[in-house]
């Protein structure tokens, strides 16, 4: 089994949240989009402009014949991230991350009482004016896609289309397509790739930092 490996960036729209974890009043978000959210933007769209309603049909289909990393906010098209390694971790969220604070109300002129809390989002700008782009892989199976009557066939077509995380009703998460390009030497976020097997695999020196 093969697989091709496609670059793709995204730019950030509007504010984004992928949720994490609850710190007091605040709702944590990671600081990337997880490959299991490339899923389901992928599945839920794909099954929409099919006019279908078989999203676990779909959605199976997606993780058999595309595989994902993590998308990573970047200020370049390229892929070069600032990581935030414990040294980094200030830089980064000074860079990359905002908040918006909200209340419940009881009614017109009251505030529910406890209901103060504040979201963490990607900022779709960072802190200098710099757009804020999301850089990451898709891998395609090569075998799967000669499949001329799978609904996967035109997923690239769909990807200018999808939003990401939470609040979606409000306009968080939308992104523009910047970029789908092959990749042609070899590499992932500079880890070694190989792309014969079942899945696709990366691999590093023992020295190298993991990315999550």
């Amino acid at each position: 089994m093969t697989w091709t490996a496609y670059q793709v960036s995204f730019r950030l729209l509007t504010p984004l949240h992928i949720g994490w974890r609850k710190l007091g009043n605040l709702q944590q978000t990671r600081p990337y989009v997880t490959g299991r959210s490339l899923w389901g933007a992928l599945t839920a769209r794909l099954t929409r402009e099919l006019g279908r309603r078989d999203y676990p049909d779909i959605g199976k289909g997606v993780n058999q014949q595309l595989a994902f990393t993590y998308f990573y906010p970047s200020i370049q098209l390229d892929g070069s991230l600032l990581w935030p390694w414990p040294d980094q971790w200030d830089e980064f969220a000074w860079t990359f991350l905002g908040s918006y604070a909200s209340t419940a109300l009881e009614n017109a002129h009251n505030v529910e009482a406890g209901s103060l809390h504040e979201t963490e989002f990607i900022a779709p700008y960072t802190r200098e004016g710099e757009p804020t782009y999301l850089v990451g892989y898709i891998f395609e199976n090569d075998n799967l896609k000669l499949d001329r009557q799978s609904p996967l066939v035109n997923w690239q077509s769909v990807l200018e289309k999808l939003q990401f995380g939470g609040e979606r009703s409000y306009g968080w998460g939308r992104v523009e397509l910047e970029g789908c390009k092959v990749v042609t030497d070899g590499k992932c976020f500079d880890y070694d790739l190989q792309l014969n097997g079942d899945r696709p695999l990366l691999k590093a020196p023992r020295d190298m930092h993991a990315l999550c």
